[in-house]
């Protein structure tokens, strides 16, 4: 697979935007059921404005990576174009995404504003959290389709790290959907498990409240920052404790061994969706998706295969988007 510089790969996304915004509203393929909620996760990957922020300087014009204004531009434009291209390749754009790794809500409108993007109508769910590096979770999600009843950050108790996303939404059938959105802390440093299994039972006791207030359609979805196999995960998916257990949709293609990053040379799925019992069990949701976006993958000269096309190869700038790949749902 060729792997374009900057300036090429700029003019093609525009070049392409024209044809996905003449192609996409006539010729998408399946297109969606009337009535369908389709849910996509994202992590962008340090999509951090090119001002001296919360990233600080390394993400500014004048850091070390520097990182200015027409390659923040280029990031939002692939963004935008992957969209379009999971449009036209689902059924139509995703009535919801959630996304980590976002500086602030001035990037989501950007991306929003800024792009082919602006005729799509989604709006924005975004609070700043106390992580450290200054990224967030956040929502966008299309108003014609969903109405925002509430939402409100949820703070892991004694962590300074990404809160979790809480929404609830009306659907076009009127039936209530709470989304949780999630980034539970990496893996980097010694002794990290506790931190994962602090945020797992913050998500449990949000799930076990919706679940008392009588919500039937939960859904969870993140950046897990582990596998679908590790034992922790039963704090969320058990019974004990209280009403709002989630069931597993990853497992599945964890087994087949698909992943949505790849860490020296293997994929491993770590960006996850559970769902509300009542959602699995009644046939409501559809099996989760990986989705490889094919102009977003490079060519893995280490080891074998593809890998995600980043936005950076170690200090050096490559023009792509992020190290992982997108996942995806459907609710009926």
């Amino acid at each position: 697979m060729c792997i374009f510089d900057a300036g090429m790969i700029k003019c093609y996304f525009y070049i392409t935007f024209i044809w996905l915004l003449l192609a996409v509203p006539s010729r998408l393929r399946n297109p969606e059921p009337a009535g369908e909620v389709s849910i996509l996760f994202w992590n962008l990957e340090n999509f951090f404005d090119w001002k001296a922020g919360n990233g600080g300087e390394e993400f500014s014009s004048y850091g070390t990576r520097h990182w200015t204004k027409r390659k923040f531009e280029v990031k939002c434009n692939a963004v935008a174009k992957a969209l379009l291209w999971i449009a036209d390749t689902e059924g139509g754009l995703p009535d919801m995404i959630g996304v980590a790794e976002v500086e602030n809500r001035s990037v989501l409108q950007k991306l929003l504003e800024g792009t082919a993007l602006r005729r799509a109508g989604y709006s924005t769910v975004h609070y700043d959290s106390p992580d450290p590096r200054g990224i967030d979770v956040a929502l966008m999600y299309r108003r014609s389709e969903l109405t925002l009843m509430e939402s409100k950050p949820l703070h892991i108790p004694s962590l300074d790290t990404r809160d979790i996303l809480l929404a609830t939404f009306l659907t076009k059938r009127s039936d209530s959907l709470a989304v949780l959105v999630n980034h539970h802390p990496s893996k980097y440093g010694k002794d990290s498990e506790w931190k994962r299994e602090a945020a797992l039972r913050r998500l449990r006791s949000a799930t076990d409240s919706l679940a008392s207030e009588g919500y039937l359609n939960i859904v969870a979805m993140g950046d897990f920052n582990d596998t679908p196999d590790n034992p922790a995960f039963r704090i969320i998916t058990g019974r004990d404790g209280g009403p709002g257990a989630l069931s597993d949709l990853s497992s599945p293609l964890w087994k087949k061994g698909s992943g949505t990053i790849k860490y020296s040379g293997k994929w491993e799925l770590i960006d996850l969706f559970f769902v509300s019992e009542t959602l699995a069990n009644e046939g409501l949701v559809s099996p989760m998706k990986v989705i490889r976006v094919p102009f977003l993958s490079a060519r893995d000269n280490t080891h074998s295969g593809e890998k995600p096309f980043r936005t950076y190869t170690g200090p050096r700038y490559s023009g792509g988007v992020s190290d992982h790949c997108p996942i995806m749902i459907k609710i009926r």
